[in-house]
């Protein structure tokens, strides 16, 4: 399966970029405590949580900055973590077979900040306003919007989107899209063949092929446009 993603910088209003701010801010806080979380558990047992483990133990624990999202954009942090020990534990692997030089450290702590947050699709709805981001009741008690609405890429099918991610960078807020793409067609293709190109001054291209097909790709004069 194969997956792209668009990108779009958002331009919020005031309340909007209040909202935003805010969400990135305790995605981070989620981030660095369900990392907290899973760093214990490894240097105590060397076990490397799931996702599901990480999620449960946010709620179990009343984790305020959890309970503060939406919570498939929070559930979606704790991926984020739960991904990052999965690369650590492959590159241990390698590590251990010889295949790499220097041994790889357990993922640091995110410095105070800004984190991603992502929103699987089957909680989103398009509406005439645009993508409906929910908020969840914590924002909505606090800045009064149960929700915002990102612009839906013209270019895209709604089908086709799994995921939307809203994306702090350099003091900017940036849409993200991820899409899955329409499957590749196979090409058989014959390694024995071949294809000769002659770079010349007359022609652009002049090529010719051992099978016996040739073309040539013409030099195209155009007059230099007068300002």
């Amino acid at each position: 399966m194969d997956f792209g993603c668009r990108q779009n910088l958002l331009s919020p209003n005031p309340e909007e970029q209040a909202v935003l701010e805010y969400l990135c801010q305790e995605s981070n806080k989620v981030y660095n405590c369900a990392l907290y979380y899973a760093r214990q558990v490894f240097f105590k047992t060397k076990r490397v949580v799931n996702r599901a483990e990480l999620c449960s133990e946010m709620v179990k624990s009343k984790n305020k900055h959890f309970a503060a999202m939406y919570v498939s954009s929070a559930q979606q942090t704790c991926n984020a973590v739960a991904e990052a020990f999965k690369s650590f534990k492959a590159l241990q692997k390698l590590w251990r077979a010889g295949q790499l030089e220097t041994k790889p450290a357990p993922p640091k702590y995110r410095k105070q900040g800004l984190f991603t947050v992502s929103y699987p699709t089957r909680w989103l709805k398009l509406t005439d306003r645009g993508i409906r981001i929910p908020l969840g009741d914590q924002v909505k008690a606090w800045f009064g919007l149960d929700a915002i609405h990102l612009p839906m890429p013209t270019n895209l099918d709604w089908n086709s989107l799994k995921e939307v991610r809203i994306l702090p960078r350099n003091g900017c807020f940036y849409a993200e899209y991820v899409y899955q793409r329409p499957e590749t067609p196979s090409v058989s293709l014959n390694a024995c063949n071949a294809l000769g190109i002659d770079h010349g001054i007359d022609n652009w291209l002049t090529c010719v092929s051992i099978v016996g097909t040739s073309f040539i790709v013409p030099i195209v004069k155009r007059p230099l446009a007068s300002s």
